[in-house]
């Protein structure tokens, strides 16, 4: 199959998505819970389409709003996520509270569309409206679809479809909003300026000292005060996030692994990889086409990752 074209989904509200990325990273779901639920609108479009093949690949992340369902209770307090409370047992007791970390969005997604022949650009209205539909009927990141668009807005105005070369039109209906992006280059512009002074250090160094707010000392007309840096500044909108998984033991056959989700696969334990990305206002990306996130495994090396490369 090869490239047919682009679908885009306007200002898809989101309500309770997961905002806890990982381990150690919050605020925003990870790229993973949005590329898992393009894959299950692919396989659900690969069984309805059955004329010909098709598929759905990359995803663009272009974000509209987000708010982190999150209290303080002063100021200078720190910030913890609210807890729903869970339906009472069978026995009348209450339910244990399991916490998680929860949020609202509105974002606009675009997908890549494979086929086996080109599509006109009638079939991929009806085809983009298809998509929209089918994705009202599951969850993204694991939060529910409330709807499409804002005010005014009509359900075809949601739903579009560009052709290949076409790509560029894209632009112009995902402002305002902000775009993630992988900033590699930027990640190591940081760990080169940070080896200037400590030789020995390592990207993970540079990206923990992006995600530190440094509070200086300043002498100034004989008083002593404060003066706050971050690594970040002038670099734009930079954030540590998780990139997929490193597997951490050899993997196991499908069905040895006790109490595994399914047995249809091979398992393995894995820890989260991370990296930098970046978020960028629609208008200063060059080529729209290479903000599309896709899989990527590195067998030699255990990974499972997402990325912005092309295959």
């Amino acid at each position: 199959m090869e490239k047919a074209g682009y679908l885009l989904l306007k200002r898809i509200h989101i309500e309770n998505a997961n905002a806890i990325s990982s381990p150690i990273t919050y605020g925003f779901p990870a790229v993973t819970g949005f590329l898992g639920a393009v894959h299950a609108l692919s396989r659900r479009l690969h069984v309805v389409a059955s004329a010909q093949k098709l598929a759905l690949d990359g995803v663009l992340i272009a974000c509209h709003d987000c708010r982190p369902q999150v209290y303080r209770q002063t100021p200078y307090s720190d910030y913890s996520f609210n807890q729903s409370r869970n339906p009472l047992l069978k026995s009348g007791k209450t339910a244990s509270i399991v916490e998680e970390g929860k949020c609202h969005l509105s974002l606009s997604l675009g997908m890549e569309l494979l086929a086996e022949k080109p599509i006109c650009k009638d079939q991929g209205a009806q085809l983009a409206l298809q998509v929209q539909e089918m994705l009202m009927q599951q969850r993204i990141a694991g939060g529910s679809v409330r709807g499409f668009g804002g005010h005014g807005f009509y359900r075809r105005e949601s739903a579009h479809f560009f052709l290949p070369n076409d790509a560029w039109q894209m632009t112009k209906h995902l402002v305002p909003a902000f775009i993630l992006m992988e900033a590699k280059k930027d990640l190591e512009a940081l760990t080169a300026e940070l080896q200037k002074n400590q030789p020995e250090a390592t990207a993970l160094d540079a990206l923990i000292d992006l995600a530190c707010l440094h509070h200086i000392p300043v002498e100034k007309n004989g008083s002593i005060g404060w003066q706050t840096r971050s690594a970040k500044t002038g670099r734009g909108w930079l954030v540590p996030m998780p990139l997929g998984y490193q597997g951490i033991a050899p993997a196991f056959a499908a069905g040895a692994l006790a109490n595994c989700r399914t047995d249809e696969y091979p398992a393995q334990y894995v820890e989260s990889v991370y990296g930098l990305g970046k978020w960028v206002f629609p208008h200063r990306i060059d080529d729209i086409t290479k903000a599309f996130w896709r899989y990527q495994h590195q067998a030699e090396n255990d990974l499972y990752c997402v990325t912005q490369e092309e295959r």
